[in-house]
């Protein structure tokens, strides 16, 4: 089997060896591979490279971790919160006497949505913001149709079913969101 990395081909064996030739040269990697003689700038180029595919977390799992997450910050608040099979918990406060939404439903929504230290990262107005369930983050449409028309209370989002591991706007990525919320219209 061939490697091509750049302009440098190594051919794999089962005990490859990794022997550093000299400041100024190439590494050689095992049989069959070439000499090059190289700057310390590319050998200094490589090694970033490489390490920062070998440091990169993109895909690192964040369920337990969030779980972990979200499980502390109802212990330090004393919440009573339910759990879903994908991870969210939501916390009903007020129990409404309306309609419940489902994912087609077009609802209004007075929020905060804070991260699990307080910092406050998005509100609307007491009047609320009407939006398509369809149109928001996941955490949002399983969770606002636990709710009630007139229900408050509060959503416990792990990161997955937040905005994952993209940084949007002053939310990190990989974040746990909480969202204090009242449905005030379901139409």
């Amino acid at each position: 089997m061939k490697l091509k990395i750049g302009i440098l081909r190594v051919n794999l064996v089962q005990k490859m060896k990794l022997k550093i030739i000299n400041i100024t040269d190439m590494v050689v990697l095992g049989k069959g591979s070439r000499l090059f003689k190289m700057s310390k700038a590319f050998h200094l180029a490589c090694l970033c490279v490489v390490l920062s595919i070998l440091g990169c977390n993109k895909n690192k799992d964040y369920t337990q971790i969030d779980d972990e997450i979200i499980q502390q910050y109802i212990s330090d608040n004393n919440l009573n919160a339910t759990s879903t099979s994908s991870g969210l918990y939501y916390v009903i406060e007020t129990t409404g006497n309306g309609v419940f939404p489902n994912i087609y439903s077009t609802v209004t929504v007075a929020y905060t949505g804070m991260l699990t230290d307080g910092n406050v990262f998005d509100q609307s107005s007491s009047a609320g913001i009407s939006f398509p369930l369809t149109n928001v983050i996941q955490g949002w449409q399983e969770g606002i149709p636990m709710f009630s028309e007139g229900g408050t209370g509060k959503l416990l989002i792990p990161s997955a079913l937040g905005y994952g591991n993209r940084a949007v706007g002053n939310i990190p990525e990989n974040s746990v969101l909480i969202f204090d919320v009242e449905l005030i219209d379901v139409d």
